[in-house]
């Protein structure tokens, strides 16, 4: 089935409607300047749809690559790259990039609509996309050219639309980054056959030794990269327990999102900070999703954007805590209406807990991370009208041997 799909914009179809009528009034009345003026009208209104017809046509094969920034993370404003426009616009005339699609806040499946342009450079084959979201989640949606006269008149589709899933990462917790001391509690057998230093052998380097590694000297006299390898042993078994539980209502308001977003960049946070100081951590994450062991740096990141896109979850099956002596690790937020039952059940184990709660009026403006309404259409979204018709959040009353407060609070402008 064809479709008719006029390329004509509203301006342009006014400004037909204007002409003709002119046109038609002016040649009953006889009117010589009339008849001039709307004849001008049309040919050019004519005339910029015939080129910007044609010229559509043979962008028809045009493709454009879509690259977003790695990590993409949510609050920084990044530009979005788009390539692969080889082509001239005819005069009058300019080529727009446009992304549109739907963002999912921190997973939550009623999606917000999203729509952002931006005009190609006159004689460059790439533009950049201010694309960006206040928070974080899951884009998912589509770029595509169009081909505009500089009046406003036409708009013509071209080119093939590139589609893409984006999952956006969380913006880094503003509170200061605590020091930990997991070994406190966890248990750690990594051991050593020798103390001598010099004890090792060379190999050629292979892809993934580190450069710390490489024997510098030798590699000069045989001219290759030669790599120092001990024989030692390291075994990686300082095992650190993780529970992030993201339980809550399964259509949470903009508000619970945003605790559940600041939750994700409190694990972020903690994540980072040991893996940065020591390399031989082990991470045994357990979300509603399923669990997660994380060996090193690259694990972890991967471990951290799929983190983004994950939503509330409704209360479920618990996973068991294993009667270790080492230190539990929790995450979660004030909608975790189950949490302090599941920190009964941790006991008699030391639990350290991190908890995003809404902020309340006696808390210090440096004490809430913020999020501003206004950032959304400001970013290309339209928020959802049900995000905002949800009952008040309050706080828990949760005990346990530790506990980091997070508040979080969400306002039409930014404090």
């Amino acid at each position: 089935m064809i479709r008719f799909r006029p390329a004509f914009t509203p301006p342009g179809f006014a400004v037909l409607v204007i002409g003709l009528t002119l046109l038609i009034r002016s040649l009953s009345a006889r009117n010589a300047y009339e008849i001039l003026l709307s004849s001008v009208i049309i040919i050019v209104w004519v005339t910029l749809g015939v080129v910007g017809a044609w010229r559509a046509r043979r962008l028809a094969s045009l493709e454009p690559q879509w690259k977003p920034p790695f990590p993409f993370t949510a609050g920084t404003r990044e530009k979005t790259l788009i390539t692969g426009l080889e082509c001239a616009a005819p005069w009058f005339f300019r080529l727009h990039v446009i992304i549109k699609g739907r963002f999912f806040p921190s997973g939550t499946p009623s999606g917000c609509p999203v729509l952002v342009e931006t005009t190609v450079p006159h004689r460059c084959h790439s533009a950049d996309v201010a694309l960006s979201f206040p928070m974080s989640g899951t884009f998912q949606g589509e770029a595509f050219c169009r081909l505009r006269d500089i009046f406003g008149f036409f708009s013509f589709r071209c080119g093939i639309p590139l589609r893409r899933t984006v999952n956006v990462m969380c913006s880094p917790a503003l509170k200061k980054q605590l020091r930990i001391d997991p070994q406190s509690g966890a248990e750690d057998r990594r051991s050593k056959t020798s103390d001598d230093d010099e004890r090792y052998y060379m190999r050629e380097y292979a892809p993934g030794d580190r450069f710390r590694d490489i024997n510098w000297k030798s590699s000069e006299r045989v001219d290759t990269l030669i790599t120092r390898i001990s024989p030692d042993t390291h075994e990686k078994t300082c095992r650190i327990e993780v529970y992030f539980r993201n339980y809550g209502p399964p259509n949470a308001s903009l508000g619970e999102l945003w605790l559940l977003d600041r939750a994700k960049a409190r694990l972020s946070q903690f994540l980072r900070l040991l893996f940065n100081s020591d390399d031989a951590y082990i991470f045994d994450v357990h979300t509603a999703q399923g669990n997660w062991e994380l060996n090193d740096m690259e694990e972890m990141e991967i471990f951290l954007e799929k983190l983004a896109a994950f939503p509330f979850s409704p209360p479920g099956e618990e996973y068991p805590v294993k009667p270790d002596p080492g230190e539990l690790f929790v995450f979660s937020t004030a909608c975790d209406e189950g949490l302090q039952g599941f920190l009964s059940f941790c006991y008699p184990r030391q639990v350290s807990l991190f908890l995003a709660e809404p902020a309340a009026p006696d808390n210090k403006p440096d004490e809430v991370e913020t999020l501003a309404v206004i950032h959304f259409p400001a970013s290309g979204c339209i928020p959802s009208p049900k995000w905002f018709f949800r009952k008040k959040m309050r706080r828990l009353a949760v005990s346990a041997g530790r506990v980091e407060k997070d508040y979080a609070g969400v306002f039409l402008w930014a404090k």
